[in-house]
């Protein structure tokens, strides 16, 4: 298919560009240095043999690897977003590579003690006797999604040296800001003009997921009042014990770290406070849209039983909604998940359906008209200094791609 060394050297060349993304910046991409992988991306583009290969004013990369065959067959796509999450450092990742991984503890950072073990990361054990590339520990690896990039453009490199190869219209596309919940605002789905598509940017290989969170997020601001504490009896209205009755007020077991599956809950992502005014940002998740709907109208009733307690406005809630579950824009079009299916089982490898605790590009795409089913790209623990992606998964995928554009064809 393709060779380690080769898969390694496009997927090193990836990760250590520095892509983060910004949550609080207006512009797309959110920020400047996105555009140094992108622009990267497209010369390598061209140079493989894709057609119109082009790159736009929000840095979407689109390209064609034309049909090669006399008959109309659906033009289908592939699609993943080069920036990295904003939750952890992107920058200066030094990838480590282990050879045949023997099933024990990899010291990632030896000065600083961290270490990837099976014993908190079971999921290491299913790799014994593959490449495994990590971090050193002081950083995150950017598997999420370059990990998809990599088997993109390697899938489609394949193609183009074995032309015996018979396949329909293929195109591709990389988004940027995936990681703050905008790699699909701007996605061209007139332009892209494929029948349907598939993002890689699950985990785990076998992974094929056509369901996902229906997703918000929640800020919440407290007013305080702030007076000399010497003086403050009866005047001082301290805001961060109002965010503490606000916080323990909502279910405590409904959290990421208690929940699994199907279960959805109310995550505390960040908390910025002081006497006068407390911050909250809260997101919001459920695959259920019923439940999903409750969740928000619990957080707003929180807020005006609080205030109605103290007899004045202190707490405002603003929600948005970020995305929704494609599952309802899937399944009309059950076909392209079998045929992912399938596509799999002809590489020997077992698909794991599941929902998607998350969200990707194809939950948005599919409710713009593109449905999108996600395919692993390989990776563990992503977002973080433990994340690692096994080179033997990654190859896998590329040879998934490859088995569903002939499927497709067939």
């Amino acid at each position: 298919m393709i060779s380690k060394e080769n898969l390694i050297n496009r997927f090193v060349s990836y990760v250590t560009v520095d892509t983060e993304s910004d949550p609080n910046s207006q512009t797309t991409p959110s920020t400047e240095k996105q555009w140094d992988l992108a622009k990267a991306i497209v010369k390598e583009l061209k140079e493989i043999g894709l057609q119109d290969v082009t790159i736009d004013d929000n840095a979407y990369i689109m390209a064609t690897l034309p049909s090669n065959i006399d008959k109309e067959v659906p033009t289908i796509g592939f699609v993943s977003h080069f920036d990295t999450s904003p939750d952890f450092t992107g920058a200066n990742v030094k990838p480590q590579i282990i050879e045949n991984y023997n099933g024990e503890d990899i010291v990632l950072n030896a000065e600083k003690n961290i270490v990837l073990s099976p014993k908190e990361f079971d999921d290491l054990l299913l790799y014994k006797g593959n490449t495994l590339i990590t971090t050193d520990g002081t950083t995150l690896l950017g598997a999420d999604d370059k990990a998809g990039i990599t088997e993109i453009v390697s899938a489609m490199e394949y193609l183009i040296q074995h032309p015996e190869i018979k396949h329909g219209t293929v195109r591709i596309g990389f988004t940027p800001d995936e990681e703050i919940g905008r790699g699909a605002h701007k996605f061209d789905v007139k332009k892209f003009g494929a029948d349907w598509a598939y993002t890689m940017d699950g985990s785990q290989v076998g992974e094929l997921e056509y369901e996902n969170f229906n997703a918000a997020s929640a800020d919440i601001s407290i007013q305080g009042k702030i007076v000399h504490p010497g003086y403050a009896k009866g005047k001082m209205v301290n805001s961060m014990y109002i965010a503490t009755d606000y916080i323990n007020s909502l279910p405590r077991l409904e959290t990421p770290e208690l929940t699994e599956g199907r279960q959805g809950f109310f995550h505390l992502h960040h908390i910025e406070g002081s006497v006068d005014g407390t911050k909250l940002h809260y997101i919001i998740r459920d695959h259920n849209r019923e439940h999903f709907e409750a969740r928000k109208k619990i957080m707003l009733q929180l807020a005006e039983e609080l205030n109605s307690q103290m007899g004045i406005e202190r707490i405002s809630v603003e929600i948005k909604d970020q995305y929704f579950n494609m599952r309802e824009k899937i399944e009309p079009v059950m076909h392209i998940v079998d045929i992912a299916e399938k596509a799999m089982l002809q590489a020997g490898v077992k698909p794991i359906i599941k929902p998607i605790r998350g969200g990707t590009d194809g939950s948005q795409l599919s409710f713009m008209g593109l449905p999108c089913p996600n395919i692993f790209a390989g990776g563990h623990n992503f977002h973080g200094r433990y994340e690692y992606v096994p080179v033997e998964s990654m190859l896998k995928a590329i040879e998934v791609i490859v088995n569903i554009v002939k499927i497709t064809a067939a």
